[in-house]
């Protein structure tokens, strides 16, 4: 759903469980994030999440680990240990079965790489295909990642290039390079673990994951949650292979309207747009189109940034600083 509209249906669903009544409920609908985090006791408390799409990839195995990737993201975003997972399938009755197969051993090889186990879910027919997970994890209630928690002089931090979108869309249209699509799928595929890890370690606690609400949608509601503004430096925003390039052909998905026109009130660009010395249109259209099994976003205390860099380097992760965070509100990308 457009961000907009899913606002408003939101809206009954949180009058009716506010959080005074549910003292236990850390995160939740109010205030709402990555997953919902259920304290159990002063030194665990249990964090959940639910995602599944239709198919991103030809490759049915692919899909599949894809989409248990993507909702496995969650769990990491919240600075979670990741522990069990239940696929949800809505499946069309055409598909052959072993094809149905592929996509569940792609999802179910995901939650094993990721060290959890596969425990059940539930299947429906349906025209087009749908999966994913739910995923289940635990975290000490003091050290969960929120989107509250970014303070001005933090500086922003991305563990994975922006693009998946729009190579993939392109590839739809049978316009994309098979080396760009090759880095895409690698991309979704790779887990955020090492990375939620690695920032858990520097003990970073203002974390969300860069998905369908795209970059700059994102970091809106991370800066609006935190009561924060958020600079980017477009320049060190990383991108996959192809993704200026289609960008250029103008090849956005339709993600990409929808979320710049829910969240560009929040958002100032550099003066310019469509000439030299500003951001030109087709960055701004990269930076809202919708990403899947997107790198994590996360505000770092300045203090705490080179020993950071030297983890992510030691570990072998990619690690980009693309901003920072100031007083006030909103979201600047700057050339």
């Amino acid at each position: 759903m457009a961000p907009d509209a899913l606002a408003q249906v939101l809206r009954p669903l949180q009058q009716m469980f506010p959080a005074e009544r549910f003292p236990q409920l850390l995160v939740g609908l109010v205030p709402d994030d990555d997953a919902a985090v259920y304290r159990i006791s002063d030194e665990l408390a249990l964090v959940a999440t639910l995602d599944f799409f239709t198919p991103i990839v030809d490759d049915p195995y692919q899909y599949g680990a894809i989409a248990a990737a993507n909702a496995l993201s969650d769990i990491y975003a919240m600075g979670a240990q990741f522990a069990l997972a239940l696929n949800i399938c809505c499946l069309a009755k055409c598909l052959p079965t072993d094809v149905i197969s592929q996509i569940l051993r792609g999802g179910a090889d995901k939650v094993l790489e990721a060290g959890g186990v596969l425990v059940g879910g539930h299947s429906v027919d349906d025209k087009e295909p749908k999966y994913g997970l739910v995923a289940i994890g635990f975290a000490h209630p003091q050290r969960i990642f929120t989107t509250t928690a970014a303070r001005p002089g933090d500086v922003l931090v991305l563990t994975k290039p922006l693009g998946v979108g729009i190579v993939t869309t392109a590839a739809k249209a049978d316009q994309a390079r098979p080396e760009h699509v090759d880095a895409s799928i690698e991309s979704m595929l790779k887990l955020n673990r090492a990375a939620a890890e690695l920032l858990q370690g520097a003990g970073v606690r203002a974390c969300t994951d860069v998905t369908g609400f795209a970059l700059l949608g994102h970091a809106s509601e991370f800066a609006e949650r935190s009561g924060v503004r958020f600079r980017f430096r477009a320049p060190r925003i990383p991108f996959l292979p192809g993704a200026r390039e289609y960008a250029e052909l103008w090849l956005f998905p339709g993600g990409t309207a929808r979320n710049k026109s829910a969240f560009a009130k929040h958002v100032r660009l550099d003066p310019g747009i469509g000439g030299s010395g500003g951001i030109d249109e087709e960055l701004e259209q990269l930076l809202y189109t919708p990403e899947t099994s997107g790198g994590l976003l996360a505000a770092v205390a300045a203090a705490r940034l080179d020993a950071l860099r030297a983890s992510f380097e030691q570990a072998g992760e990619p690690l980009w600083i693309i901003g920072e965070v100031l007083a006030g509100h909103g979201v600047e990308v700057v050339a």
